[in-house]
């Protein structure tokens, strides 16, 4: 078992105490961007001398020792080749006195399924505030897998369980812009992401492991991080990198992650180098290893791999959609397609980038420094101040 890089936060203060019983889909079982959120959330809370208790569905091989207490809650596999993922089934009676006993003056819940249903419905009969952090935009994965005709149904069950939170938080301002525009939750806040720039940064480059994977001193890397599913976009990807290697051979990719798509993947970006799962000082590494940072998908509500691709000095090509919007300038931190499903436009893209390595490093330089405007403690402090907020109206 794994254990993500100890979280560890200076002591402050608490003005009002707070004991926040938070509700989500995974919080150990799997790496994504929002477990790792949801893990450093846990921990600014304990640090403060406050009281956190989670409830989710787990696995029997966690993939890293997780932060706080977890009450693991009845679930079951995720249908449709996405079996790694679980579906909690609500509070059954242990959860529930687990949640009694516990006493929470705030509910928080990070995914709109049966188990933050629950936790809803828990708070409206306690009188307790709830609120909710949006991580992903479900309603628009069914246009990966054939059923485009949920989305207005998944959209509209959005709107009424996000109408129930007191506040709503999301990641990035674009995220922010685009609920509020479709009128998914009343109260719509900035709880935004930070990055380790210890972690990740240039210095971690390394031409040697670069090499070992078989590329050239003069070949333009561009990497990828991430789960391999479909809504990634990684059809786009492989796409784009072909024709950008049609024009400059020296153009190769490198693909860190895993998932249930990997084999796929493979099959459509022949020629790749593919490292599977990478964490800690592998994964610096691999990102400070790229030329260009290439993300496609249109699903992203933050861009947390956007983000470390930034802080480690490398430019990114991504699409134009929620989460990239504000985390790349166009034309100073990287590029901007406004066309997600054009593989020519991305493509065009990625070779100007190729073919400049002063625009690179540019570019790179103030990806770089605009990461450094995301800090992990202010952010967390910010958001437990609002935490304070909301209780202390009531």
């Amino acid at each position: 078992m794994k254990a993500l890089a100890k979280v560890e936060f200076p002591p402050a203060p608490a003005t009002r105490s707070l004991r926040v019983a938070l509700f989500s889909g995974n919080y150990n079982y799997v790496v994504d961007g929002p477990v790792k959120a949801l893990n450093r959330l846990v921990a600014r809370i304990e640090a403060n001398r406050e009281a956190a208790l989670i409830f989710a569905p787990t696995a029997k091989a966690p993939a890293f020792r997780h932060e706080g207490d977890l009450v693991s809650v009845p679930s079951i596999a995720l249908p449709g080749g996405r079996n790694e993922y679980r579906l909690g089934l609500g509070l059954n009676g242990e959860a529930r006195r687990r949640l009694d006993a516990f006493s929470p003056t705030l509910v928080h819940v990070a995914a709109p399924d049966w188990l933050g249903l629950s936790a809803l419905n828990y708070a409206r009969e306690k009188g307790i505030p709830a609120v909710a952090s949006f991580h992903t935009r479900f309603d628009t994965y069914p246009r990966y897998y054939g059923m485009r005709w949920l989305e207005p149904h998944i959209t509209r069950y959005m709107r009424y369980f996000y109408d129930r939170c007191e506040r709503v938080y999301a990641p990035s301002q674009s995220m922010v812009d685009e609920l509020t525009r479709d009128k998914i939750g009343r109260d719509i806040r900035l709880w935004a992401r930070g990055v380790d720039q210890a972690q990740f940064n240039p210095q971690r480059r390394d031409d040697a492991w670069r090499r070992s994977l078989g590329f050239e001193d003069d070949d333009i890397v561009i990497g990828f991080v991430g789960r391999l599913v479909l809504e990634k976009g990684l059809d786009i990807f492989a796409e784009a990198v072909k024709l950008a290697r049609a024009a400059n051979g020296n153009i190769k990719a490198l693909i860190v992650g895993d998932g249930p798509e990997r084999k796929y993947f493979e099959e459509i970006l022949t020629g790749g180098a593919f490292t599977g799962h990478l964490d800690g000082d592998a994964l610096s590494r691999a990102y400070a290893s790229a030329d260009i940072f290439f993300n496609p998908s249109i699903t992203e509500t933050f861009g947390n791999v956007t983000l470390e691709a930034m802080a480690s000095g490398v430019p990114a090509v991504c699409a134009a959609a929620s989460g990239s919007r504000s985390l790349v300038d166009e034309g100073v931190t990287g590029v901007l397609v406004d066309d997600a499903k054009s593989a020519e436009k991305f493509a065009a893209a990625l070779g100007r980038l190729a073919a400049d390595p002063a625009l690179r490093r540019r570019m790179g330089d103030a990806a770089r420094a605009k990461s450094a405007a995301f800090q992990w403690d202010a952010i967390l402090n910010r958001l437990l101040a609002d935490y304070r907020e909301i209780v202390a109206s009531r």
